[in-house]
């Protein structure tokens, strides 16, 4: 182990550099696309509405919800295959290692938030989002200023827990060939034949990256 972390510390390091640029950045992304899924999916017709605006927010809210499912639903080293090599071969876009685990990370971790985001938007008692439209206020600005502040309180653990596991699921990008940690680990353990040591190592490092950003998401919610 030793013998590792002095010749190949810096593909070490690089990959773990890698790992956390695509956690944090899909992290938010995720956060991004969750919280327009989950307001759409919590978003109720007005009642002067007509029937073409309510047959319109019922269909997108059948296809949030089937991507939603879908998503959910399958593994995520799956759908990097089916989206990396599906877009080369249906509409011939080569996607490049870090165009593809953005879109592919984010929209896996979108599909999960959308879920997070619509349960404390419901969290929150109704009363209030009564009250805010008894006053007045528009959906706009109920949502803004009087559900999602007390959701987010609410879905700030989730966030923080999909962060982690962003950092730990960004080894299945390996299978289309991202130079993450886990890619890393790989390469390694294939020169020298020690799987064990690299794993090792490779386990350590996770643990670090993971324990770190737990500890410092822990200090956010508590503040």
């Amino acid at each position: 182990m030793i013998y590792i972390l002095q010749e190949y510390s810096g593909s070490l390091i690089k990959g773990a550099a890698t790992t956390m640029v695509i956690a944090i950045v899909c992290t938010l992304l995720g956060c991004v696309i969750g919280f327009a899924v989950g307001l759409l999916q919590t978003t109720e017709p007005h009642k002067n509405s007509g029937p073409v605006k309510r047959g319109l927010l019922k269909a997108v809210k059948l296809v949030l919800t089937a991507y939603v499912e879908i998503f959910r639903g399958t593994p995520m080293m799956l759908q990097a295959a089916f989206i990396f090599y599906g877009m080369a071969q249906l509409f011939n876009i080569n996607l490049g290692m870090w165009s593809a685990a953005f879109i592919i990370v984010s929209i896996n971790t979108g599909a999960y938030m959308a879920e997070t985001v619509r349960g404390g938007i419901l969290s929150v008692d109704p009363g209030q989002s009564e009250g805010a439209r008894a006053i007045g206020m528009t959906h706009f600005q109920t949502m803004a200023h009087i559900i999602l502040p007390q959701a987010l309180r609410n879905i700030m653990p989730q966030i923080g827990n999909n962060l982690i596991i962003n950092i730990k699921d960004t080894c299945v990008l390996s299978i289309i060939g991202t130079v993450e940690l886990f890619f890393t680990f790989r390469s390694i353990s294939g020169a020298l034949y020690m799987y064990f040591e690299a794993a090792t190592v490779t386990m350590a490092i996770y643990f670090i990256l993971t324990f770190a950003c737990s500890r410092i998401l822990r200090a956010v919610e508590n503040r």
